[in-house]
């Protein structure tokens, strides 16, 4: 049942013993500063013995409080988190799967910070961030290259760049952020120097760590970054040397919109996007969005618009769904309810951990005793 699901794939010498990956979901789960919690531990435990072949463990900040979403989003830009970093590394990669830590800078949606820095001053829900200077990214360049080589000290298999959600490689690449007038802007050669030059520094720190880019697609603004110019970063991007895209859509901006809330019900909502960009490159995709079935997972593999499937909320829900599929179990799966109006994004962006409000009893009063 499912064999291209459940078939191997080596990506830059790695391999990994299915087609399922945990693609990464920011839950609050960090310690007050980015600590690695018990809590964080647990979480990452239970998702790496779920049977998925690899684990991205979400948004660790290269630059704190500049570059950070909040103030419970994992470090990786100072070795006073690197044994923390280690015990979350060999957790994830004694329950069965390979680890994966995404980097990132929050750019202008850094709320750990009063002082915001983006490619321009363009307003952001009421924030006005701060154009940065040209020494300014060559310094968060740096950071990034530090925290990816902290991340292969502390035993990641993979270093995941976080290009996803609006956040700063996608602040350069969208002409609605990216209002610059000096190399760094205006035509989309301009736009995706800051990304690609990313690229290139990281690599060079991570050695032998393979470097994947969480990628967005389009931002679903009409003004946005859209699929036209997306798959020729793509290209860029896969002929310098990226080990996997993982294809996401939208951003803080326009999650909400009522038209994307409409679309995100659906099962495979992002998939046309990933096969978009599958069609303009040569390194494994991964695919998110609602991936909801084995069947429909098992589909998109054999159709050849992605390589893997990327689960965030829906192994959140149901850690067994791999074994459920697999097993011929998809009766018993619990699903992310579409129609929950979000709960658990609301949670996070307001300082909470998350729970999801489509738990059982039993298992809801685990997590709590988690706080206890």
């Amino acid at each position: 049942m499912h064999p291209h699901l459940f078939s191997r794939i080596t990506i830059q010498g790695l391999a990994l013993k299915n087609r399922i990956t945990m693609a990464p979901l920011y839950l609050g789960y960090a310690g007050e500063g980015g600590t690695v919690s018990q809590m964080l531990l647990a979480h990452y435990r239970l998702m790496a013995r779920s049977g998925v072949a690899m684990v991205v463990v979400e948004n660790a900040t290269v630059d704190h409080p500049t570059g950070s979403g909040s103030n419970r989003t994992l470090r990786a830009d100072t070795d006073d988190n690197l044994d923390g970093l280690k015990q979350l590394a060999d957790t994830i990669k004694q329950a069965g799967a390979l680890a994966c830590l995404q980097i990132n800078h929050a750019g202008r949606f850094a709320h750990a910070t009063d002082r915001p820095v983006a490619p321009s001053a363009v307003n952001t829900f009421g924030r006005m961030p701060r154009a940065l200077k040209e020494d300014e990214i060559e310094r968060i360049l740096d950071k990034y290259a530090a925290a990816a080589a902290r991340a292969g000290a502390a035993g990641f298999d993979m270093v995941e760049l976080h290009g996803g959600t609006g956040y700063l490689p996608a602040q350069f690449l969208s002409p609605r952020t990216n209002r610059r007038t000096d190399g760094y802007g205006g035509s989309l050669d301009n736009r995706q120097r800051f990304a690609l030059n990313l690229l290139a520094r990281v690599k060079a720190a991570a050695g032998a760590t393979p470097v994947g880019y969480r990628f967005l697609a389009d931002e679903w603004m009409p003004d946005g970054f859209q699929l036209e110019e997306s798959t020729q970063f793509a290209a860029r991007l896969s002929q310098n040397g990226i080990a996997y895209i993982s294809v996401m859509g939208g951003t803080y901006e326009s999650f909400s919109l009522p038209e994307i809330v409409k679309r995100s019900e659906r099962e495979g909502y992002m998939l046309d996007l990933a096969a978009a960009v599958r069609a303009n490159v040569d390194v494994p995709v991964v695919a998110a969005g609602r991936l909801a079935t084995g069947a429909f997972a098992e589909r998109a593999i054999a159709q050849g618009k992605t390589d893997l499937i990327g689960l965030a909320r829906v192994l959140w829900a149901d850690p067994l769904w791999p074994q459920k599929v697999r097993e011929g179990r998809e009766t018993e799966i619990l699903h992310c309810n579409p129609h929950c109006g979000d709960a658990c994004m609301h949670m996070v962006m307001k300082g909470r951990p998350a729970f999801c409000v489509a738990w059982p009893a039993e298992k809801m009063k685990a997590w709590k005793a988690q706080f206890v």
